[in-house]
């Protein structure tokens, strides 16, 4: 998100790559805003179609540009004054001021009204991948987060005019979020929910990364953008005021002994970070010793017996085994906890064995081990794989089904993809009435899949949308988009 031109330019790739029949001309050279003017890059040896393909994509008047070929220098068209100044190698700049009263062909908020519809359009990647983050300012008081208000900091030199922050949380609009000035910089609060952001400022006009933030990831226009994380959980240590060094460390780090560093506070220890929804084991290393965390009853024991400290970040899901009362130990075991054999121990109760358990969203495979034996779960349906390596199947968050009609007659259906690689076993579909279907979460994105009738691959009868595969036989293809 380096200049506003780098909107524009994703913006007219878009419509680009959408037509076949474009004309072949530079749309990163064709308009930018710079010192407050509207400025369009022609070339004069552009065809009549190119000349059409501008028109038509800035909403330019035909009869503008005919003037701008016959060599005009001033052009008045409506109230609008355009300037035509040439330049070498057959180009010309044509300009007017934005601030144009009867602006109506392209004004500068319908630009960016088009470019923010387009951002939405294309999604902001769901962070769902992002298991922590932890911020690393320079300056204390540059970010702050406080009861679901984010609080931005830039320090700026006086000369500057406007200020704007854009990112992932105004779909990267460069009008919507301005800064007040303030002593010393200028400043705005947001409201955010927990999570990962990326952003940039921008300092009268000119795109930079927050200079106080050392948290920097790459930005689709080739420049970075600086990242911060909104927390939804709270380290706390007390005491041990006279340790040099105190980390936390857990599952969500692999347990590395180096962990996360905590900032001391008048009464210890503390550590702000955000957790993408799940469980986590967690202990404190103070000085190099390993302690649970004194102010947290809730531990659980890993398989090789150790204690540890346990959090849960969101709802739980009610993971549920019924009868088996004579059982005397059952435990869950599954994708989302690395099928861990000790670590999840069910609670009895009158009707059978239940757990709650904090997981994100997305696929899980699961199984019970009662007494010792790996059990699926009889009360659900969809299962993955087959013989000993049967599973059962859960999409919590499920956001799309797969659905095929007809085939009653079918002893099997299974769906597979790009999104489970391919896998012939996965996933079962389950029949409901006349109709087949398996409940999915999905990032957003492009997926290609078939289904598999009985050991025959099939393409999807009812999706239209499909693309040609390496074998010839094509594949079906889904898109899904990021909810709103």
């Amino acid at each position: 998100m380096k200049t506003i031109t780098c909107f524009v330019v994703l913006f007219v790739l878009l419509l680009l790559s959408s037509l076949n029949s474009r004309a072949q001309f530079d749309p990163e050279k064709v308009c930018r805003i710079e010192n407050d003017q509207l400025v369009f890059t022609l070339n004069l040896k552009w065809s009549e179609k190119e000349k059409k393909e501008v028109s038509v994509l800035f909403d330019l008047d035909s009869a503008l540009i005919a003037q701008v070929y016959d060599g005009k220098t001033n052009i008045v068209i409506g109230d609008e004054n355009w300037k035509v100044k040439r330049l070498p190698s057959n180009l010309v700049e044509l300009s007017k001021s934005v601030q144009a009263k009867a602006d109506k062909n392209i004004k500068v908020n319908d630009l960016f009204r088009v470019i923010d519809n387009w951002m939405n359009f294309a999604g902001n990647t769901a962070e769902t991948n992002v298991v922590f983050g932890v911020n690393n300012f320079e300056v204390a008081n540059a970010f702050n987060y406080s009861y679901g208000t984010a609080r931005f900091y830039l320090p700026t030199e006086k000369t500057a005019r406007k200020v704007y922050i854009s990112g992932t949380f105004n779909n990267w609009s460069t009008s919507k979020t301005p800064m007040k000035p303030v002593v010393g910089g200028w400043m705005v609060d947001l409201k955010l929910k927990p999570g990962k952001y990326v952003y940039k400022f921008i300092v009268d006009g000119q795109w930079i990364t927050d200079p106080s933030n050392k948290l920097r990831e790459p930005g689709d226009a080739g420049s970075d953008n600086s990242v911060v994380y909104c927390s939804n959980h709270l380290f706390e240590l007390k005491g041990h005021k006279t340790a040099a060094k105190v980390v936390v460390t857990g599952n969500f780090c692999n347990w590395q002994p180096r962990g996360l560093a905590m900032n001391p506070t008048a009464n210890g220890w503390s550590l702000p970070i955000y957790f993408r929804d799940g469980t986590y084991t967690y202990k404190f290393i103070v000085d190099n010793e390993w302690m649970t965390d004194p102010a947290n009853r809730s531990v659980r024991k890993d398989a090789g017996g150790n204690l540890n400290s346990l959090i849960g970040i969101g709802k739980p899901f009610l993971f549920k085994l019924y009868g088996f009362n004579s059982a005397k130990k059952v435990v869950l075991s599954g994708s989302f906890n690395g099928w861990n054999e000790g670590e999840l121990v069910m609670d009895k109760t009158l009707t059978g064995w239940q757990l709650p358990y904090v997981v994100s969203a997305g696929n899980y495979e699961y199984k019970f081990i009662i007494d010792g034996k790996w059990t699926i779960d009889s009360a659900n349906p969809f299962t993955s794989g087959s013989g000993d390596t049967q599973n059962s199947f859960i999409a919590l968050k499920a956001n799309h089904i797969f659905e095929l009609s007809k085939f009653t007659d079918a002893k099997s259906v299974i769906v597979t993809g790009s999104f489970n690689g391919w896998r012939p076993k996965d996933y079962r579909m389950v029949k409901e009435g006349n109709k087949w279907i398996f409940p999915i979460y999905l990032q957003p994105g492009k997926y290609t899949y078939k289904f598999i009738v009985d050991g025959t691959w099939i393409l999807d009868p009812a999706n239209k949308l499909y693309e040609q595969n390496e074998y010839g036989t094509g594949n079906s293809v889904l898109w899904v988009e990021l909810s709103k």
